[in-house]
């Protein structure tokens, strides 16, 4: 397994670790509720450095990373960042990303780490024709993603001044204790924070000082049971290899009034599949691929992610249905084991976080 710069301080912490994406990662420290209840009512930090980092630099910078994204980023501001999947021509997911515009020649491309290998082929065999270089820098940076209420004050007390004046889903190249980092103002949990990318001496650094801090070290567990309680699709899960943004509830994010991009042909006038349900049970946990049912105990769809919410004590879960067979009555059961459990249906996330 992989490591990341960070290894040995979650091993000098008793942290449980496992491979995820091929990395050796911490699962969890003091354990999941601790984890969670800390992000969302105080401050928490999770290491990320498996995540894959892409820069494209260059006079066609910005319109390279417009052509391979569904979103609109030709339209954002210097300084933004912005969530969009990456489709192939069929309109199929490839994965999804976050593109951070740095500069109007500087883009990094923030990727999942499963995905690296793939993303990379994917992306620069899409150059032809741009003005650009296209770098992977992943090996070269470590990531912390800092997240909870008390984000922007343990931060600025740590001397990053600029965090009190960042927007939400702000993206910019700073300094800290005289080291280069690149500041985003976005994270996976739903709630205010600072993802940090650095050097590898540079984030265990700052690693050492947040828990000094008493910030609370969170592992992939918790990260979760976040994600999931604000209703964030994970690739692999509510997106895969035979999936479209439209079929995971991410239309929003195919901005199909662009005048080109890979797979707009594809998804134009395209009709989902599936449509991603949001449902909770008052007694056990649904789990990923268990069967969802309708009214007549038919089977319709599948859990792409469950866990027990530890923000509101009940099993939670996202699955896709089928859209043909999409009960009108929006009444929905999860089959666990041998049981057939009645569900909750929700129209918003079981959360609502409270990033800015």
């Amino acid at each position: 397994m992989k490591q990341t710069s960070l290894t040995q301080a979650h091993r000098d912490l008793k942290a449980k670790m496992a491979d995820f994406a091929g990395y050796e990662m911490p699962i969890q420290y003091a354990g999941v509720k601790a984890e969670v209840e800390a992000v969302r009512n105080n401050i928490g930090v999770f290491d990320v450095s498996h995540m894959g980092e892409f820069f494209v630099e260059g006079k066609d910078a910005i319109t390279f990373v417009d052509y391979i994204l569904t979103n609109d980023f030709a339209g954002a501001q210097t300084g933004k960042a912005v969530y969009s999947p990456l489709c192939r021509e069929d309109g199929t997911v490839v994965d999804d990303l976050i593109a951070y515009k740095l500069a109007d020649e500087k883009i990094m491309i923030c990727v999942n780490a499963a995905n690296i290998e793939k993303d990379w082929s994917w992306i620069s065999s899409k150059t032809d024709g741009f003005d650009i270089s296209l770098t992977n820098k992943s090996d070269d940076y470590s990531l912390l993603a800092i997240q909870g209420p008390k984000t922007e004050k343990v931060l600025a007390s740590l001397g990053f001044e600029s965090v009190t004046n960042a927007q939400y889903y702000s993206a910019y190249e700073s300094e800290w204790s005289g080291c280069d980092v690149i500041m985003a103002r976005t994270g996976y949990t739903g709630e205010d924070g600072f993802e940090i990318f650095g050097g590898h001496e540079t984030i265990k650094k700052l690693w050492a000082q947040l828990l000094n801090a008493d910030v609370t070290p969170c592992g992939l567990a918790s990260r979760d049971v976040l994600r999931l309680e604000v209703c964030y699709p994970l690739y692999g899960h509510e997106l895969n290899d035979e999936l479209t943004p439209l079929d995971a509830a991410l239309k929003w994010t195919v901005k199909l009034k662009k005048e080109k991009f890979i797979g707009k042909e594809a998804l134009d006038g395209l009709t989902s599949k599936y449509r991603l349900v949001k449902l909770s049970i008052d007694k056990g946990i649904p789990r990923e691929g268990y069967p969802i049912l309708n009214e007549q105990d038919e089977v319709i769809g599948k859990v792409t992610s469950g866990t027990m919410s530890v923000t509101n004590s009940q099993g939670i879960c996202l699955g896709l249905v089928q859209r043909e067979r999409f009960p009108e009555n929006k009444k929905f059961k999860i089959q666990i084991r041998k049981n057939i459990i009645d569900t909750n249906y929700h129209t918003k996330p079981f959360v609502s976080g409270g990033h800015k």
